[in-house]
């Protein structure tokens, strides 16, 4: 088993990039598609179902697993691939999404962030160094480093202060980081909508030094025009020899697009929670499993699809499971879109492998604009 993490760039086609990333746990290719295990579980999924989906990596919540079960029971348990029995590479986010979001009466200093459990109201302290500790302690292959996120839109000013602050904390997190051979720590690059502030935040972090680097502060609100505005520039300021990671995105058009800009990892919760909730994506367009069309339908979700939902059961039998209340349901929709979501990554890898991009994300924006096909 190799102790190293290391990034190759194996092909490019236009600002798109093919590539791998090494870790002792496995091959990561990219571009890369990281399901949502926000508590130690992808939901509806048992992880070699997640496997056989085609997922190199998950990714892992450090705010949440830090308040239920604790960083510290699940290390005294093995840590968390063992606990959650994933053997592949997990990347833990820092926790500071989830301060902004989910937490009450949140207080924030240079120090860090003080706020009360969102579950009972206890208080806790996320500092750079705790989230660092606490990453640890779950033994996750990616660690990001903590940062401070606001929510868009807001201020010049208060994204300023706000970036600068979360390079402040990047320091901080990169020397609590230490020396951990086999492991990687990536930095956060924030500016909001500012080209400015995003190069001052990009400089900063080529300065610390990072394994990895993050585009942060987007998919907060602003956009998805707004969005792509920042990506046209925002990966180019970072290092070319290194993993470019686009936070909590999103829609399938969303993740093509950041492909196109030079992004080389994704996660998002939307695919196992539009499963929940009867949603399905597809080639051409997304399906509610829910309403009436298809309560007589016995063609499968997506002819083209090779996992079970599609292979096995009917779009009337997955209609009659989500209006009934089974669990099964949530079950096989999670599974079609999270392997609709790695099929759309190996076809974009495929694509740049042969040169073709832009000839496949017309294919891609053109079978959607037909739109799903009614049954005759």
């Amino acid at each position: 088993m190799t102790t190293a993490f290391a990034f190759r760039l194996k092909a490019t086609d236009g600002a798109a990039r093919l590539g791998e990333i090494e870790t002792p746990r496995g091959r990561i290719r990219t571009p890369a598609f990281m399901p949502v295990g926000t508590a130690g579980t992808v939901k509806a999924m048992m992880p070699e179902s997640v496997a056989a989906t085609g997922a190199d990596i998950l990714l892992g919540n450090t705010y949440h697993l830090m308040l239920r079960p604790t960083a510290e029971r699940v290390a005294a348990l093995g840590g968390l691939h063992r606990f959650m029995n994933w053997d592949r590479p997990i990347l833990t986010d820092s926790g500071g999404f989830q301060v902004m979001s989910l937490a009450e009466l949140r207080k924030l200093t240079e120090t860090g962030v003080t706020f009360r459990s969102h579950i009972d109201g206890a208080r806790h302290e996320l500092t750079p160094e705790r989230s660092m500790e606490i990453q640890r302690l779950l033994g996750s292959d990616i660690v990001m480093a903590f940062d401070e996120c606001p929510a868009l839109p807001a201020s010049r000013e208060r994204i300023a202060e706000s970036m600068r602050l979360s390079m402040r904390w990047a320091a901080r997190s990169k020397e609590a980081f230490g020396d951990r051979p086999g492991h990687a720590l990536f930095g956060i690059q924030q500016g909001g909508l500012e080209r400015d502030l995003r190069e001052e935040s990009a400089a900063a972090l080529r300065a610390i030094g990072f394994d990895g680097y993050a585009v942060g502060g987007l998919a907060v609100g602003e956009g998805q025009e707004a969005m792509f505005g920042v990506l046209d520039h925002a990966p180019a300021m970072l290092p070319e020899d290194r993993p470019r990671y686009l936070m909590g995105v999103g829609k399938p058009d969303d993740i093509v697009g950041a492909v196109k800009r030079g992004i080389d990892m994704m996660d998002c919760v939307l695919p196992t929670r539009s499963g929940r909730t009867g949603q399905v994506f597809t080639r051409r367009g997304v399906v509610n499993i829910k309403n009436a069309r298809h309560q007589d339908d016995p063609r499968p979700i997506d002819e083209d699809c090779g996992c079970p939902a599609c292979r096995d059961y009917s779009r009337a039998y997955l209609h009659h499971l989500f209006r009934a209340g089974e669990i099964l349901s949530a079950m096989l929709l999670t599974w079609h879109n999270l392997r609709y979501y790695q099929d759309l990554m190996q076809g974009m890898r495929d694509a740049i492998a042969d040169g073709t991009f832009a000839a496949w994300e017309a294919r891609f924006h053109a079978a959607r604009a037909e739109g799903d096909i009614p049954p005759l």
